[in-house]
């Protein structure tokens, strides 16, 4: 999970391995959660399966940035 602060809010990107087999190359689904104050602005739902988790991650920052830009 990778955070930053942007304008005022708290973002999270996080990473959720999907596997669904053993033997499958590893998979992660990127979303983000927005947080003011100590509470839950937004979050998104699965944004994209990617290739490694810290690519999830960003992914999910990038969605809170774009959020905050047009709702914040």
């Amino acid at each position: 999970m990778q955070t930053e602060k942007y304008r005022g809010y708290t973002l999270w990107g996080h990473a959720i391995l999907q596997q669904e087999d053993i033997l499958q190359p590893e998979r992660f689904a990127g979303s983000g959660t927005i947080m003011r104050d100590l509470k839950v602005v937004e979050a998104s739902g699965v944004l994209g399966a990617c290739d490694t988790d810290e690519d999830a991650e960003l992914a999910g920052l990038s969605w809170c940035r774009a959020w905050v830009d047009s709702h914040g």
